[in-house]
């Protein structure tokens, strides 16, 4: 499938902030998709991811929660992640006017929406979830940080596809088993998979990637949307 790539911007009322949109290269509609960066920012691996899941039938978005930026160096990405996330509010809200983006563009049908997110976009997919009432699916992955109480979960209706590695140093598996717990208790339809791998594991260029598991995980992960977004 052919796609086409462009910049928009995502906020009507401003020059900014700004999102990487991919859609098939036709006259046809798809169902849409806010996908959420790495702590590195809109590097070539997201890009790449964006036009992947195009390809596979989807109008994809990537809000640049950066604005413009790309960590190249581990300290870099870990400065620029811990100033969106001292600024989580601002970033929720640069995700939410990608998912109305989205809403509005007369190339997405149906209008409940996909969300997904790796790594520090992991843990936003999660709380965008929290509070965005127009999503049919998400697919958080590896979101390291996120804590819920029942009254979080409760507030997610979207269900669920989250996927974490069994060795990720920053997230401990009896932390994802009370979230897989608080979900199950709140009768959410939600599924988690753990892999033979550590952090970051879909990503070929860190030094961290499995591409068993990630083959695997990507996988389910289309699958996942395609059927409940259809």
């Amino acid at each position: 499938m052919i796609v086409r790539t462009q910049t928009v911007h995502t906020d009507p009322n401003r020059s900014g902030p700004q999102g990487y949109y991919v859609c098939p290269d036709d006259d046809k509609t798809y169902p849409g998709v806010v996908l959420i960066q790495e702590w590195w920012g809109i590097e070539p691996h997201i890009r790449e991811l964006a036009i992947r899941l195009a390809t596979s039938g989807f109008v994809v978005l990537v809000p640049d929660l950066y604005h413009g930026k790309v960590a190249t160096e581990p300290n870099d990405a870990q400065r620029m992640m811990m100033m969106t996330l001292e600024n989580v509010e601002r970033a929720i809200s640069e995700i939410i006017l990608a998912l109305d983006y989205l809403r509005n563009d007369e190339k997405v049908q149906p209008k409940k929406l996909g969300l997904i997110g790796f790594c520090m976009g992991g843990y936003l997919t999660y709380r965008v979830a929290e509070r965005y009432p127009h999503l049919g699916a998400i697919s958080p992955w590896y979101g390291g940080g996120y804590d819920p109480k029942p009254e979080d979960v409760a507030r997610i209706a979207a269900p669920v596809l989250a996927i974490y590695g069994q060795t990720d140093p920053w997230i401990p598996m009896e932390q994802v088993r009370k979230i897989e717990s608080l979900f199950k208790a709140a009768g959410k339809e939600a599924t988690f998979l753990v892999y033979k791998a550590g952090h970051a594991f879909n990503n070929p260029d860190h030094g961290m990637y499995v591409p068993e598991a990630a083959k695997d995980a990507w996988a389910k992960a289309v699958a996942f949307l395609k059927q409940k977004l259809a």
